[in-house]
């Protein structure tokens, strides 16, 4: 006669099957793998091209070899239509519109931001649910005081959530979004699609070295603002990569070595009206690198 008996586990059974189901849970919205460049998801910030219309910024950021794009609030639609602007209200007319200029081009829109987060929920599911029409993996905000309602966003929608830095500012101590243990402490104990989109050029401004930043925040780098500067300090501007102090080989090792599955954005604050050919420079040196490492 059949015995029912309670079935043991072991621990390492137990462990295993706890690990699948919160990565189960904690699911990624990942890129496609036919978006890489060089081993990365490289493309632009649209703010590189902030005199210039959302169009044209994905025009000049497919020219330049990107094939992902990250737009901000603000801009304008087009030249055709000059005094619509685009960002997370926009009407559905317009966000087909984007949509079908991105596939003319075949780029990928993969984050949205700096962008306000409200902390309450009803208007802050307006902003997330934009990012998942647009199938974006990444929202980019620096709002600390709504952690709590981007908690319940990210669980909801599976989008990702990087906190930006910008620099140090010597009259506001107040501002701590520079400091990346700032930045940690912060996210250290929250879902783990929050963490930092970490903005290279604002720490090399607020004298920090890029690598050190990022081995801080291991593990929770959502997306980068890679930027090489001609100097370190507030007064420093771009520089196509290879050529200033930031030393985007390492940071690109690093990246790597965290196995970061994030987007790039080239956000190019010089040259503003003719920055293209920089642009392609930067897009140039992370293909050219990551071929030549084997990425």
């Amino acid at each position: 006669m059949f015995s029912a008996k309670p079935i043991l586990l072991s621990a390492s059974l137990l462990m295993a099957i706890n690990t699948a189901s919160i990565f189960a849970a904690r699911a990624e919205n990942k890129i496609p793998d036919e978006y890489k460049t060089g081993g990365f998801f490289i493309g632009c910030q649209a703010y590189t091209f902030n005199h210039f219309t959302v169009f044209e910024a994905i025009e000049k950021t497919a020219a330049a070899g990107g094939k992902v794009i990250e737009f901000y609030p603000g801009q304008k639609l087009s030249k055709a239509e000059p005094d619509t602007s685009w960002d997370h209200n926009a009407s559905e007319e317009t966000i087909q519109k984007v949509k079908d200029k991105l596939a003319q081009h075949k780029l990928k829109a993969v984050n949205y931001g700096v962008v306000g987060v409200p902390k309450d929920e009803d208007e802050a599911r307006k902003l997330f649910k934009f990012a998942q029409t647009m199938g974006l993996r990444a929202i980019t905000t620096e709002s600390v005081d709504a952690i709590d309602t981007i908690e319940k966003m990210v669980k909801e929608f599976d989008i990702m959530v990087g906190f930006h830095d910008h620099p140090r500012r010597p009259n506001d101590p107040n501002y701590r979004m520079w400091d990346p243990n700032y930045i940690l402490s912060v996210v250290k104990d929250r879902d783990p699609r929050i963490g930092s989109c970490a903005d290279t050029g604002h720490w090399v401004r607020s004298q920090l070295k890029p690598v050190d930043c990022l081995r801080i925040l291991k593990g929770r780098i959502i997306s980068s603002h890679l930027k090489d500067l001609n100097e370190m300090g507030l007064g420093a501007h771009d520089v196509p990569y290879g050529t200033g102090v930031s030393d985007v080989p390492a940071i690109l090792q690093e990246l790597k070595d965290q196995n970061f599955s994030g987007n790039i954005s080239i956000e190019y604050e010089h040259n503003w009206e003719n920055s293209s050919p920089e642009v392609g420079q930067c897009i140039g040196f992370v293909r050219g690198y990551g071929t030549a490492k084997g990425w």
